[in-house]
């Protein structure tokens, strides 16, 4: 059973950064892609960035163009999201999900088989 699981959320100031991590564990196929999602209240969940070992591509959503970076180890089956400049608006319950089928990056989630249970991130004074 693959299963995604999050970790580094926490509460921020703004400005601030932090560091979220994604490991998988379980039987993993290639080719594969890992994505963020993010969902904050009251509001539809939203692709976030993506990584694929496909064709190594990646996904950037605009909303976090410049703050935001993906990368992955793969001795470790562990993706990063590094956040930057964190804004209020990136508060949010951050997701992680991971896609074997296409394997290539999308930004919506029904592209994805796996899910995470998801790590909050708030940016609050």
């Amino acid at each position: 059973q693959v299963r995604p699981v999050e970790s580094g959320g926490g509460l921020v100031q703004p400005g601030g950064s932090l560091r979220l991590s994604c490991t998988i564990s379980g039987f993993i196929r290639t080719p594969y892609a890992i994505g963020w999602f993010r969902q904050a209240p009251g509001k539809e969940r939203e692709g976030v960035s993506c990584i694929s070992n496909k064709d190594g591509g990646t996904y950037i959503a605009d909303s976090v163009k410049g703050r935001f970076t993906i990368s992955r180890d793969y001795a470790k089956n562990t993706v990063y999201l590094q956040m930057n400049n964190l804004k209020p608006e990136d508060t949010a319950v951050y997701f992680c999900t991971a896609d074997f089928a296409r394997g290539t990056c999308s930004d919506h989630q029904t592209d994805f088989e796996y899910w995470g249970q998801g790590t909050q991130v708030t940016v609050s004074s």
